[in-house]
């Protein structure tokens, strides 16, 4: 949902195309060099620093300093100017093979030692890349060949953060000096504006100037506590879907917050998952030593299964479509928490399908279907799916190379049938099983996961689920794991930052706001809110006392939708006179048109 402020019948200028470093090999040698001529003009700045890693992220780089002093806004100015000088002496960058004892003496007689760290942990061929004979490190590329295709106009420090030595809290504090570096200035230009554009669309900085949410210390981070707007907000996407899930078959389930350890055992969290899940809370200390006790839950799955599991299912009740909006909790590091993106308990739309292999594929198909007519009324249009399957090399796995095979394949049926633009991500997918992850880009051209589609076959082995079937054999399920959402809380800072905080009509907290010109007409205005509450429209009334013209600016500020201005004329004649954020002034309109306009548009997702 992007809003352009351009005149109409001016030429846009030609939208400009920052990709990914991933995406670019142009970008990741030239980011991968920038970095390690950030690291020598640091070394030269301050002697005594000590450098340890510096590799390049997806929108610049970074590197790791262990310095005695920490570093300002004035040092960053510095250091820019010492790697415009380092650039401009066109060094070129060479590299070079060596031995892991030719290695270890080179670091030794430096004086580095979290380079002999970085040493042991490296497979031979060990590689050194060299700035001219001047600096170097212990690096295996990619890089530039001179730094003269540096272009000094196109690299910018950003900002310093702490960071442990390689993410160990009991280890070395170090700091971290993040930058960015692109081919041209202009790409650089663009950069910089969708950072200002980032900063004005926080979903933290709009959730707190709308209302919707705060956090607070005595609750703890990453749990965030919901205000009435945001509540209402909430409500509504959970009513949105629950109706359109009850219209596809789908059986409403509530499971508790916590369970016995067990469950997670036998569904493999506990032994793959451990380290993100809460701490046990056991009885006393033999219970703690026997891993005998409850603990908050991670995933909803295992308790569906439960539910499916509590009596013996014929195949006619085949496919059993069970639904919650079950609250999950994870132990998320302090510093990995980002307001409502990334949160320690979080309201998954939840759905696990119990299926016949006979109905997987069509049922894989409606469910896709789901997620797209959700993106859909949420006005979601750029969006591709990932093939989200596992890494063979990798032991983080649970289940057959059989089981996973027949699951990957009806992902990749899927995808195919259905002529879904997508990708395939190695390593992407869940312990249990693969996954179709739907991969959102924003109005900044940033991507963010929000649906996801997985087939399990795992699950229902080490559960022994079982059903009947028309043969009157015992035969095994396939379980589909499905979130159109994927959580409530990612979901909503998401729509926040992509609307700006300008919500569409039937998801704004308030639709319409009255506002009275004067005192005279506060009557007339709480009974046609009164009216319009009894058919569910989200109406309120300006009751401040404050000018007209404030009335207006506060409600266009809250963003509210549509705004009735109410005065003498209106009063005598009952109508409003509507104001809308989307197309201004429409003039007066009887109030009986409004609300069925009102009505209209709230049915059909649509504007005033």
């Amino acid at each position: 949902m992007v809003k352009s402020d351009a005149p109409v019948g001016l030429e846009q200028p030609e939208k400009i195309h920052l990709p990914r470093t991933s995406e670019s090999e142009a970008l990741k040698k030239i980011r991968h060099t920038t970095s390690h001529v950030m690291a020598m003009a640091v070394q030269k700045l301050f002697p005594k620093v000590q450098v340890t890693i510096g590799p390049w992220i997806e929108n610049g780089f970074y590197y790791d300093f262990d310095s005695p002093t920490p570093f300002t806004e004035k040092d960053l100015k510095a250091i820019k100017k010492e790697m415009v000088k380092i650039i401009n002496r066109k060094l070129p960058v060479i590299r070079e093979e060596v031995s892991r004892e030719e290695a270890e003496r080179r670091i030794r007689a430096i004086n580095e030692p979290y380079k002999l760290e970085i040493l042991a942990d490296l497979e031979e061929p060990i590689t050194i890349y060299h700035l001219g004979d001047a600096w170097w490190d212990l690096c295996a590329g990619p890089h530039v060949d001179n730094t003269a295709d540096l272009n000094p106009d196109a690299i910018e420090l950003e900002t310093v953060a702490g960071a442990y030595w390689r993410g160990d809290e009991t280890k070395a504090q170090l700091q971290r000096i993040y930058g960015t570096a692109w081919e041209t200035p202009e790409q650089l230009a663009e950069y910089k504006r969708r950072k200002e554009e980032a900063l004005r669309r926080d979903h933290r900085k709009l959730g707190k100037e709308l209302g919707l949410f705060i956090f607070a210390d005595p609750v703890g981070p990453g749990l965030p506590l919901w205000t009435p707007k945001g509540t209402v907000l909430r409500s509504t996407l959970e009513d949105f879907l629950k109706q359109e899930q009850l219209k596809r078959g789908y059986l409403p389930v509530v499971t508790p917050h916590i369970a016995r350890i067990d469950l997670f055992k036998t569904s493999g969290h506990w032994q793959k998952y451990k380290e993100d899940m809460f701490p046990m809370m056991a009885e006393d200390d033999d219970a703690r030593h026997e891993e005998q006790g409850f603990v908050l839950k991670p995933m909803n799955c295992p308790f569906h299964i439960q539910i499916f599991k509590s009596e013996l299912r014929s195949y006619r009740e085949l496919p059993m479509r069970l639904a919650e909006f079950g609250t999950v909790y994870r132990y998320e590091q302090s510093g990995e928490l980002g307001g409502l993106t990334r949160v320690r308990g979080f309201t998954v739309d939840d759905s696990h399908l119990f299926v016949t292999p006979e109905q997987l594929d069509q049922e894989f198909l409606q469910v896709v279907d789901l997620i797209r007519f959700v993106f859909n009324s949420l006005q979601l249009k750029n969006f591709r799916a990932r093939l989200s399957f596992r890494d063979p090399d990798s032991d983080k796995y649970i289940g057959s190379d059989d089981a996973w095979e027949k699951a990957q394949n009806a992902i990749q049926r899927a995808a195919e049938t259905l002529n879904l633009p997508h990708f395939v991500g190695i390593g992407e997918a869940a312990f249990y099983g693969p996954k179709l992850d739907f991969i959102f880009q924003d109005a900044l051209e940033r991507e963010w996961q929000l649906g996801t589609v997985q087939v399990d076959y795992n699950l229902p082995e080490r559960f022994d689920l079982e059903y009947v079937a028309e043969d009157g054999m015992r035969k095994r399920p396939v379980m589909i794991h499905r979130a159109p959402f994927g959580s409530l809380e990612r979901l909503i800072g998401i729509l926040i930052e992509e609307y700006a905080g300008d919500f569409p009509l039937w998801l704004a907290p308030v639709q319409i706001r009255l506002l009275p010109v004067t005192e005279e007409q506060l009557s007339f205005c709480r009974q046609t809110v009164e009216q319009m509450r009894r058919l569910n429209i989200r109406a309120e009334v300006d009751e401040s006392g404050e000018r007209l013209g404030k009335l207006i600016r506060n409600a266009e500020k809250e963003k509210i939708p549509v705004m009735a201005v109410v005065g003498a004329k209106e009063l005598e004649s009952n109508a409003l006179s509507i104001r809308t954020r989307a197309a201004g002034e429409l003039g007066s309109l009887p109030v009986a048109e409004v609300i069925e306009r009102l009505k209209t548009a709230i049915l059909h997702y649509g504007e005033f």
